[in-house]
């Protein structure tokens, strides 16, 4: 842990302006943006400081959004989706406007339920030359793209991988109606099986989170 400065002193917590709200380090939070009508920025606290006239600073580490970052968004980047960059920054704790939860992939891909707190996080970023790590992911269906958890897919019951149900012609609403699903691929060595999907939650279909 880095040393505290002269005239400054480490604080374990801050109450968020005007709230009940309480910041540890470890925590992830939304702080004002620099402009009013853009998204709140959102950071990982590593440190809380105040200097000897009481003003609290926090050490963040930043996360960006996928269109903040050098490639800018793409298909398969999620609408919760955050970068952990490798920008740390020193801010006014007066700018912390709340609180949020940063969820690995797994975890998030496992919540019934997505409310405006939660985000997700599967890569992190290196700001200066936007790098990713990892490099690679997995990627599914024709279009070999790697999963975005917003949409919809739906499984094949012969060769088990993932399709985007317009990858294989058919729409959201018949995808979702449908009891079996065998890709066009697998349809052709197994021409008795019918080209369908089951919504049900017996993994053959992954439907879209409703957001809170």
């Amino acid at each position: 842990m880095a040393k505290t400065r002269p005239g400054k002193r480490d604080l374990d917590t801050y109450t968020i302006k005007g709230t009940n709200k309480i910041v540890r380090a470890g925590d992830c939070v939304l702080m004002k943006p620099s402009e009013n009508d853009k998204a709140p920025y959102v950071a990982h606290v590593e440190k809380i400081e105040a200097d000897n006239r009481n003003n609290v600073k926090v050490r963040v580490r930043w996360y960006y959004r996928p269109e903040e970052s050098i490639g800018g968004r793409r298909q398969f980047h999620g609408v919760k989706e955050l970068f952990l960059s490798d920008h740390f920054d020193v801010q006014s704790a007066n700018t912390i406007e709340g609180k949020c939860i940063v969820h690995s992939f797994k975890n998030y891909t496992k919540l019934e339920n997505v409310g405006p707190e939660d985000y997700y996080c599967r890569f992190e970023y290196k700001a200066a030359t936007g790098a990713f790590i990892p490099d690679r992911v997995a990627v599914y269906c024709k279009c070999e793209m790697p999963y975005n958890p917003d949409d919809l897919m739906v499984q094949c019951e012969e060769c088990k991988d993932w399709y985007h149900p317009a990858c294989m012609d058919m729409t959201i609403d018949q995808a979702k109606v449908l009891e079996h699903f065998t890709c066009s691929e697998c349809a052709s060595d197994y021409p008795k099986k019918p080209l369908s999907s089951s919504p049900m939650s017996n993994g053959k279909m992954l439907p879209k989170r409703q957001k809170r």
